[in-house]
């Protein structure tokens, strides 16, 4: 019953409700009155326009929106979409995370669902057994509302204590006289980041005009273009996108987007057919995140850009050069002007083409250069790096560690994919590991184990494509092919055979295909 009410106030898929919550205009009344006619009822007036519990409390819009949702479920709140969005908007401006308290942890907001935490053992043991760590880590309390949100998760699920990790220790006590103290200093309300912040947060406006971009999306490739941006009064942005794929493929739509917060971007972009969100951090000129499909949150791309008017090198494209050898590199960035330098070793053979946000050159590396990275400039831009490397030592699986899903065949919740990059290492010359770049590569899964052997996952699984590295699952519900008439989960390698020169070189990774997720909150 939960979920499906939940699915109802958070709509049919939560991320595409997240993008209207996040997204659309709001024409509701001020943020403040919607509160105090919707919430004074259960939080009590503490002066000043604050009230019990919700004035306690700063977090990023995707928190905001999930607290909402939240009374709504659990409360019985009534309120409109547009309501809701007014809401969101006044209290993540109001009460939000500077920039500094959300890094590290913004692979949550950017839906960047394969990441492996990694916190302190008892930290996770207490505290993101059933989500994740970054859940907790991007939001504010004092100790007194830390110990509430204890009671809640106790009060509301009360077989916790009786878990893995909760039956084996006294978890309440633990969690009231070890876990409070530690999250109100780790993650206090007041903070001299967020006071800075409000002080020195700059104007949306300035966030208007054209901007270079770079990105890499796994399964496709590298992306690069521009971005215009209008707008800025009230926080809200049109924009266009102009680019293409290293392949050829156009990148090209329009869009929307609004601001929280001084920084905090969230966009809306059709991509030929294809709707995409934009999660950005927009700061000093440049703005950093990940776009993904809106429908697919797991197809997505790395995203990086450059406001006209400042000078940086966003990147290489490719951004590799094997000793010995001649190739087509592209930079690109902002305010590019002047003389191109890829290091020692890397010889400039001629300028292809070069505009302020590309250049493209034909450079050499020496037979000799030493194996490692190198920073690149143009004139006095600076900012990426291109590696140099006379053999592959060790490709890796990007990610190492991941989940598919199966779904649809008539079912209301479709197949979360999986994409992989094959990622080539090399030793630079003090013996030490570095990264050199993406690579293309055959692709392929295997059985991971004896039991995946016998159980015939490859063959129920699903289908890895060979060229791209994208696994589709198989059908959601039972299939009277396998053993029980289980469903089409499966525990898999994934495979990645990369070719240098004549030599094929492997790396392995790990997926595991398992069944539907019936809820996706904004904040995993």
């Amino acid at each position: 019953m939960k979920m499906t009410r939940l699915r109802h106030y958070l709509g049919a898929g939560t991320l595409a409700a997240m993008a209207m919550a996040l997204q659309q205009p709001a024409h509701a009344a001020d943020g403040q009155t919607i509160i105090n006619a919707k919430c004074m009822a259960c939080h009590t007036p503490e002066g000043n326009n604050s009230l019990s519990r919700i004035s306690h409390q700063r977090k990023t819009p995707e928190g905001w929106l999930m607290s909402i949702a939240r009374m709504q479920v659990m409360y019985g709140l009534k309120i409109s979409d547009e309501d809701r969005r007014a809401v969101v908007k006044f209290l993540a401006d109001k009460q939000g995370l500077a920039p500094s308290e959300t890094d590290g942890v913004r692979y949550a907001l950017e839906r960047r669902l394969n990441t492996v935490e990694h916190f302190d053992s008892n930290f996770e043991q207490m505290c993101a057994r059933c989500h994740s760590a970054a859940r907790i880590a991007l939001q504010r309390r004092p100790a007194a509302e830390w110990e509430k949100l204890v009671n809640f998760h106790l009060g509301r699920w009360p077989s916790l204590e009786y878990q893995a990790l909760s039956r084996d220790r006294d978890w309440f006590d633990l969690a009231k006289k070890e876990m409070v103290p530690e999250l109100a200093k780790r993650f206090p309300l007041d903070s001299k980041a967020w006071s800075d912040w409000q002080k020195n947060r700059p104007k949306a406006e300035s966030l208007a005009g054209e901007w270079s971009f770079a990105g890499h999306m796994p399964g496709k490739g590298d992306v690069a273009g521009t971005m215009n941006v209008s707008g800025g009064a009230d926080d809200q942005f049109k924009l266009s996108v102009k680019g293409q794929y290293a392949d050829g493929t156009p990148f090209n739509g329009e869009g929307s987007a609004v601001l929280y917060n001084g920084f905090e971007w969230r966009g809306n972009v059709t991509v030929g057919d294809v709707t995409m969100r934009q999660v950005f951090a927009a700061l000093k000129g440049q703005m950093q995140g990940r776009m993904f499909d809106k429908a697919h949150d797991e197809l997505g791309l790395d995203f990086v850009a450059a406001q006209n008017g400042t000078s940086h090198v966003l990147g290489v494209q490719p951004a590799y050069l094997k000793a010995g050898s001649e190739t087509e590199v592209s930079v690109i960035g902002s305010g590019l002007k002047g003389k191109p330098s890829f290091g020692k070793g890397v010889e400039v053979v001629s300028v292809v083409s070069e505009t302020p946000e590309r250049v493209t050159v034909k450079v050499k590396a020496d037979a000799a250069a030493a194996a490692g990275e190198r920073e690149v400039s143009v004139g006095t831009a600076k900012g990426g790096s291109l590696a140099v490397y006379k053999d592959i030592a060790e490709v890796k699986v990007v990610p190492e560690f991941s989940v598919s899903r199966i779904g649809g065949n008539g079912g209301s919740t479709p197949k979360v994919q999986g994409s992989f990059d094959a990622e080539a290492w090399g030793k630079g010359a003090d013996g030490k590991p570095f990264r050199i770049g993406v690579f293309p590569a055959t692709w392929s899964v295997e059985p991971f184990d004896d039991r995946a052997k016998e159980d015939q996952d490859v063959k129920f699984a699903g289908v890895m494509d060979a060229a791209s590295g994208v696994f589709t699952p198989g059908d959601a519900g039972p299939n009277p092919e396998r053993k029980m008439m289980t469903n089409n989960a499966g525990n898999l390698k994934v495979i990645a055979a990369v070719d240098d020169a004549g030599k094929t070189h492997q790396g392995e990774g790990h997926m595991i295909v398992t069944v539907q997720r019936w809820n996706n909150p904004p904040i995993p």
